[in-house]
C-alpha cells in the first residue's frame, strides 16, 4: 500500500488509521498543494488532489473512504462496525457527516483566508464559512456530551475522520470556540498514540526530502 500524503491535511486521516491498525504501508510526503508544488504527482492523479491511495488495483483519492476500504479489505473490525451492529447506520452517518458537513466549509475558510494571494482573499467569506462550520458541529456537540467515543462504546474510524475535523478547525484557530465536551473530545483523540505515531511518521517522511 502506498499514501501520499501532505502535513495534516485531509490524507491524516488515512495515515492516523494505518498506523491504528500497524499495517504495512510506503508513505510519500509532499509539499502543499501538490498539484503546483509536485507536479509530478499529476502522473499519479490527474486530479492533483491529496489522498491518493494505492493498494493493488484500490486507487482512492476520498479520506474517510480509504479508511473504510481499511477496514473492511482487511478485516479491520476492532475499527469499525458490522453490518448487523444496532449503531452500524449512525457510524456510516459519521464517516460521511465528517467531510461533507464538517471539513468542507473549513476548506473555504483555509482557501479564502489564507491560501488565496492578499489581493484576493475574502475575510467576510471565511468569517460566514467558519459560522457555517461551528453551527454545524451542533449534532456532535449534543453526541458526545455524555460519550466518550462516537459509536458502540469503542474507538473507531468514525472518530478518527470525526477529531480530524475538530483537529483541522484547530489549525485554522477555530476551536478557541469549541464546546467544552467537543475540545475535550479533540484531546482525548489527539493523545491516541496512533495518532502520535502518524504525526510522527509524516514528519520523518518530509524530513527525508527536505
Amino acid at each position: 500500500m502506498k499514501l501520499w500524503h501532505c502535513k495534516d491535511a485531509r490524507s491524516l486521516r488515512p495515515l492516523w488509521a494505518l498506523e491504528e491498525m500497524g499495517l504495512d504501508y510506503e508513505l510519500e510526503v509532499m509539499p502543499f498543494p501538490p498539484r503546483f508544488l509536485h507536479k509530478e504527482f499529476l502522473a499519479h492523479n490527474p486530479l492533483g488532489t491529496i489522498p491518493y491511495f494505492e493498494d493493488g488495483p484500490a486507487q482512492m483519492t476520498e479520506s474517510t473512504g480509504i479508511c473504510h476500504y481499511l477496514v473492511e479489505k482487511y478485516q479491520q473490525h476492532d475499527f469499525g462496525l458490522i453490518p448487523d451492529h444496532p449503531e452500524y447506520g449512525n457510524y456510516l452517518n459519521w464517516l460521511y457527516h465528517s467531510d461533507a458537513t464538517l471539513t468542507f466549509p473549513q476548506t473555504l475558510v483555509l482557501r479564502y483566508s489564507r491560501l488565496e494571494p492578499e489581493e484576493r482573499r475574502q475575510p467576510r467569506v471565511a468569517e460566514d464559512y467558519r459560522r457555517w462550520y461551528l453551527a454545524r458541529l451542533r449534532m456532535l456537540d449534543a453526541h458526545i456530551a455524555e460519550r466518550q467515543f462516537l459509536c458502540a462504546d469503542r474507538f473507531t474510524i468514525a472518530d478518527i475522520a470525526i477529531a480530524y475535523a475538530l483537529f483541522l478547525g484547530r489549525s485554522l484557530e477555530i476551536d478557541k470556540d469549541y464546546q467544552p465536551q467537543t475540545l475535550d473530545y479533540l484531546e482525548r483523540m489527539i493523545a491516541r498514540p496512533g495518532f502520535q505515531r502518524a504525526q510522527r511518521a509524516q514528519n520523518e517522511a518530509a524530513n527525508q526530502v527536505a
